[in-house]
C-alpha cells in the first residue's frame, strides 16, 4: 500500500534530495538538458509529490543556485588560503574553474536558460534574485581583499558572467565564433579580470598606507 503521507522531518529531507539531486545533474549534464522526470524518478518519488514541493522547474533552480553560492564562496576562500598558491594564481584558479563548469563544480545558466527562466519567473521572484546576486559578488570579492561599491561589484560580474555565459555557448548558440579560439579567448579574459581585479586591490591597500 503507497504512503500518502509523511512528517514535515520526511518532507524536508526529500526537499534536500530534490535540490541535491537536481544540483548533481545541472552540473554534469547542464540545466536545459536535465528534466523535472529525471530529477524526481532518482529521488524516488511522484512527479505530482515533486510538484507539491516546486510550483515549476525554475523554482528548483533557484534553490539550487541558493544552495551552491556558499559553496563557491568556500571555494574561493580555499583558493585565497592554499599556501602554495599566490593571490593571483588563486583568482586566476577561481575563474578559470567558474568558466569551465563542465569540470563538475559549479553550474550556471546558459543564454537559452535564462531567457527561458526570465519568461517564467514572476517580478517578485525575478527581482529577489537580482537583489541577492550583488551581495554574492560582493562576498566573493571581499573573500579576495577587495571592497567595491556596487557599480564596481555589477561591472565584475557581467565580466565575469558574460566570460562564462559565451564560452559556454561557443559552437552550440554561438556558431559563428570559432570554437579553436574558445580556450585562447577565455585564458586572455581571465587574464584581464584578474589584472582588473588586482589593480583594485592595490588601490585600496595604497589608500590604507597613505
Amino acid at each position: 500500500m503507497p504512503k500518502v503521507a509523511y512528517s514535515e522531518q520526511e518532507r524536508e529531507k526529500i526537499k534536500e534530495e530534490l535540490i541535491t539531486t537536481a544540483h548533481n545533474l545541472f552540473v554534469e549534464q547542464g540545466i536545459q538538458h536535465t528534466t523535472v522526470e529525471q530529477i524526481y524518478r532518482k529521488v524516488g518519488i511522484s512527479r505530482t509529490f515533486f510538484y507539491s514541493f516546486f510550483p515549476a522547474k525554475e523554482d528548483l533552480m533557484i534553490q539550487v543556485f541558493n544552495r551552491q553560492q556558499p559553496l563557491i564562496l568556500q571555494h574561493a576562500k580555499s583558493l585565497m588560503e592554499d599556501p602554495h598558491l599566490s593571490w593571483r594564481d588563486g583568482v586566476k584558479q577561481f575563474l578559470y574553474d567558474c568558466c569551465y563548469t563542465n569540470k563538475g563544480r559549479f553550474t550556471i545558466m546558459t543564454v537559452e536558460e535564462q531567457q527561458t527562466t526570465f519568461k517564467r519567473l514572476s517580478p517578485e521572484k525575478h527581482r529577489a534574485l537580482q537583489e541577492k546576486l550583488p551581495r554574492f559578488f560582493s562576498d566573493i570579492l571581499r573573500t579576495f581583499g577587495i571592497h567595491s561599491d556596487e557599480a564596481t561589484t555589477k561591472l565584475l560580474a557581467n565580466l565575469v558572467l558574460s566570460m562564462v555565459i559565451v564560452h559556454k555557448a561557443i559552437p552550440d548558440s554561438l556558431p559563428f565564433l570559432f570554437p579553436e579560439a574558445a580556450d585562447p579567448m577565455a585564458e586572455f579574459q581571465i587574464d584581464g579580470l584578474v589584472n582588473f581585479m588586482e589593480s583594485l586591490r592595490e588601490q585600496q591597500n595604497g589608500a590604507l598606507d597613505t
